[in-house]
């Protein structure tokens, strides 16, 4: 019987996605399109399986990742922590609220009407081309200058990393460099902001799928894919230092300019 019918995710497939969310999630290509894409691309009746049950799985996948960030990340957070203030609990607040928001009212339209590979493909260019123009600005600022503005700023981003393929790294790192961020800077600025928002989206897929009920197959396939998406964040720390240097975006937007390209050719034939 297939997937689709029972709604599970075959195990070796949760395993897959697991180990792709890693770097897909510490790089500004959108690992929500990896998982609807190469899927899609390989000949799975992914796109059969309950919308719901995706969307849980992908989520399921961001946790894992966002895990091994906390732990990975520790220093990092810890040194952030010790300069928490009023100011910077309010750009947070700011930078998670939008996306919050717009998540919880229309996340379900969202999941039905742009989920599917040529919408996917639209949000990778468009992501693509805001990263292109970001990029040009002047790298002049740094994290302790965060305003309330730059929070608005990245909670739009987050916001409209919603649609699929738009990418929360990339949208925040766009946000963050157009206004006039450093590469290093804009990074750091981008995982901060991610943490809250990935808790926020967990449990309230969580509840969710507690009230819905799961089966124990798709119980037994997200917390796989979970341990596998922890495996591999953990395992692709030093992509984090690779963006971070001092090189330009554009061979990311490139590589998701190719894989839109990619798809779109299939859908044409």
């Amino acid at each position: 019987m297939s997937e689709a019918l029972e709604g599970r995710i075959a195990t070796r497939r949760a395993i897959a996605l697991g180990i792709l969310q890693g770097p897909a999630e510490l790089l500004p290509v959108s690992s929500s399109a990896h998982i609807v894409l190469v899927p899609w691309l390989a000949g799975w009746d992914w796109g059969s399986i309950d919308p719901e049950v995706r969307k849980s799985f992908e989520v399921a996948l961001h946790a894992g990742a966002a895990a091994a960030l906390m732990i990975a990340q520790r220093r990092v957070i810890a040194e952030e922590l010790r300069e928490f203030d009023r100011r910077r609990a309010s750009v947070l607040a700011l930078s998670f609220l939008p996306a919050a928001l717009l998540g919880y009212t229309l996340e379900r339209p969202i999941e039905q009407r742009l989920g599917g590979p040529r919408s996917t493909a639209i949000g990778l260019l468009a992501g693509a081309a805001g990263m292109l123009a970001a990029d040009r600005r002047p790298q002049v600022r740094g994290h302790r200058e965060v305003t309330l503005g730059d929070g608005l700023a990245l909670g739009i981003a987050q916001a409209a990393a919603l649609a699929p393929g738009v990418s929360r790294n990339g949208a925040t790192l766009t946000a963050a460099r157009w206004r006039h961020f450093s590469r290093e800077q804009a990074n750091l600025l981008s995982r901060t902001v991610a943490l809250p928002i990935i808790v926020g989206a967990t449990v309230l897929k969580g509840a969710r799928l507690a009230r819905r009920g799961a089966s124990a197959e798709l119980c037994s396939s997200m917390a796989v894919g979970i341990a596998a998406s922890f495996a591999s964040t953990l395992a692709s720390q030093r992509l984090i230092g690779v963006v971070e240097r001092d090189r330009a975006l554009w061979p990311y937007a490139a590589y998701r300019a190719g894989l839109a390209a990619a798809v779109l050719a299939k859908l044409a034939r």
